[in-house]
């Protein structure tokens, strides 16, 4: 038996209560060994000292001026650290990371035969109930049975990541008996919630402020030092930092994609306002963006995509204050 995947792509609001995503396009970068911990305390934002077998850290991976190569959500499995992230922005990360591993006890590489899914909606938690003898939630995030690793991501909608050997989770997954979507509406998901989503395109162009991780726990401001923290720091208490993540939704007829410039009106004229790291274009006719935009820009302000006149977008609300 294999799973049926819906191809469609939904708006936000045309999404079942309950249902599964094949998160085909996500990965890992593992980090085993000896001096594992310390050695990625000296190259991410959050604080791994935190890190424990139940918990979930989010973060992000900068270069030595700051500029971000990858944002992560960092679990332990299997006495391993795992920095699950779109396979879009691991290579950067990757090799950037082995770079300076070599001088560690601690070998790093992408994931092998891990498989994702993502479960889904208000009866999800029922769901897993169902089939599992331990369910993660906010105070314990993550839990680990056996191979399995359940991880509970807070927000505006129940979501679980389910990680286990590719077979293995293939046969638990064709149990839930749930409509299974493709990994785009993950992203649609990601842009709802306010979590940045970097292609190989944005990678190594933003500071973490500008990807609101300060606003989603995603920056220790007292762990000490490690790549890019001296930009970070300054960005957080000088005050410099001028831009942030922003979802909008509208149409437009071209399709759109990472790279893509948005320009706000300005009376009867039109200016560069910020670029698309992200889109989401659904069946309906309705786009996601995800953007970074200047930070105090004009809730009212009208936004379209360049080249594309007709293109219309407003911003969307996030879930989070941006500080």
């Amino acid at each position: 038996m294999t799973i049926s995947l819906n191809t469609n792509l939904p708006a936000l609001s045309e999404l079942p209560d309950t249902y599964i995503i094949s998160l085909s396009e996500f990965g890992a970068i593992t980090l085993a060994g000896e001096e594992q911990s310390k050695y990625l305390q000296g190259q991410v934002t959050c604080d791994v000292n935190e890190s424990t077998s139940s918990s979930l850290l989010t973060g992000a991976h900068c270069n030595a001026k700051g500029k971000v190569f990858s944002t992560f959500r960092l679990i332990n499995r299997l006495s391993e650290h795992l920095l699950l992230q779109p396979k879009s922005s691991i290579k950067a990360s990757l090799a950037e990371l082995q770079k300076f591993g070599v001088f560690a006890k601690v070998s790093i590489k992408t994931a092998e035969n891990l498989s994702f899914y993502a479960l889904v909606g208000e009866e999800a938690k029922n769901v897993l109930q169902s089939k599992y003898q331990q369910v993660p939630d906010s105070l314990t995030p993550v839990i680990n049975i056996g191979s399995t690793s359940l991880i509970y991501i807070s927000g505006q909608q129940n979501r679980y990541l389910i990680i286990d050997d590719a077979v293995k989770l293939q046969q638990q997954i064709e149990k839930f008996e749930l409509p299974t979507y493709t990994y785009p509406v993950w992203e649609l998901l990601e842009i709802s919630e306010g979590f940045p989503l970097l292609s190989e395109s944005s990678g190594n162009e933003y500071v973490p402020q500008m990807l609101n991780m300060q606003a989603i726990n995603g920056i220790s401001f007292t762990k000490g030092c490690y790549l890019g923290q001296e930009t970070v720091a300054r960005m957080q208490y000088l005050g410099k930092n001028k831009r942030a993540l922003f979802a909008l939704m509208g149409n437009c007829e071209a399709e759109t994609k990472p790279t893509d410039i948005i320009e706000k009106q300005l009376g009867e004229n039109w200016r560069k306002a910020g670029d698309v790291i992200m889109s989401y274009q659904a069946d309906n006719g309705k786009v996601y963006l995800q953007a970074v935009l200047a930070n105090d820009v004009d809730e009212s302000t009208n936004f379209r995509i360049k080249g594309d006149e007709k293109s219309c977008f407003n911003l969307s609300d996030l879930p989070y204050t941006v500080t």
